[in-house]
C-alpha cells in the first residue's frame, strides 16, 4: 500500500468520528449526560461569536447548571421552565471582568424562546456576559416585546438543543429550593463538535 493511500484511509477514518454540520455545534458534557447545541450565527452573529469564544477558551469547563425555574414559577400557564448555567459560583472572580455582549433581540434575529432554545441571561439589553439558559416549554414571554423584561427588549436567543432534551428535563427535575438546585449539576466540559 502506498503512503498516500494510507494517509487517505487514516484521514477518512478520523473524519468519520465527527459530524460535519452546516451550523456550529457545541457539546455540553454534564454529570447527568450530554446536551448537544446547534447555534445560529447568521441570525445572532455577535451573540454566537461571544458564546463560542467562551467555549473555545475553556471558560465553561468545571462550571455548573445552578439555577432552575419550574412551571409554577414562570409568568404564564404555558411555560414549564428553564435551567441556567455559567460561571456564577464556579469562577466568580471573573464576574464583572468580561465585556457585555451587544444585545441581539429576538425581533432582530427572528428567533423565539421555544422549547429547547438557548439564550443569554441578562439584567437588561446589553448586559449579558457568560450566563445562559435553556428553555423547557414555550418561553415566548422572554422574547422582545414580552412581559419578562422591564425594558421590553427580552433576552438574546442564539441556538437550540439539537440532542439531549431528555437530559435538560432530567436536570430540571433535580431537587431544588426556590430557584437554586440543592446540588449544582456539574458541567465537566463544553467543546465545539
Amino acid at each position: 500500500m502506498s503512503k498516500l493511500a494510507g494517509i487517505l484511509i487514516l484521514s477518512t477514518l478520523f473524519s468519520c468520528g465527527r459530524p460535519n454540520y452546516s451550523e456550529p455545534h457545541v457539546l455540553i458534557n454534564t454529570r447527568l449526560g450530554d446536551i448537544e447545541l446547534e447555534l445560529f450565527p447568521q441570525k445572532a452573529p455577535k451573540t454566537v461569536a461571544a458564546f463560542l469564544s467562551y467555549v473555545d477558551a475553556g471558560l465553561y469547563k468545571n462550571t455548573s447548571f445552578y439555577r432552575v425555574l419550574k412551571g409554577e414559577e414562570m409568568p404564564t400557564d404555558n411555560n414549564t421552565g428553564i435551567i441556567q448555567a455559567g460561571i456564577y459560583g464556579s469562577l466568580s472572580d471573573k464576574i464583572g471582568k468580561i465585556a457585555p455582549i451587544p444585545h441581539e433581540s429576538t425581533k432582530q434575529s427572528g428567533l423565539s424562546h421555544t422549547s429547547g432554545t438557548i439564550s443569554f441571561a441578562s439584567l437588561g439589553a446589553g448586559t449579558a456576559t457568560t450566563e445562559f439558559f435553556i428553555c423547557i416549554g414555550d418561553q415566548s414571554p422572554l422574547d422582545a416585546g414580552g412581559p419578562a423584561t422591564a425594558d421590553g427588549q427580552g433576552f438574546a436567543a442564539f441556538g437550540r438543543v439539537f440532542k439531549g432534551m431528555n437530559i435538560v428535563r432530567k436536570i430540571q427535575n433535580q431537587n431544588s429550593r426556590g430557584d437554586q438546585f440543592d446540588k449544582r449539576i456539574d458541567i465537566i466540559n463544553m467543546e465545539r463538535l
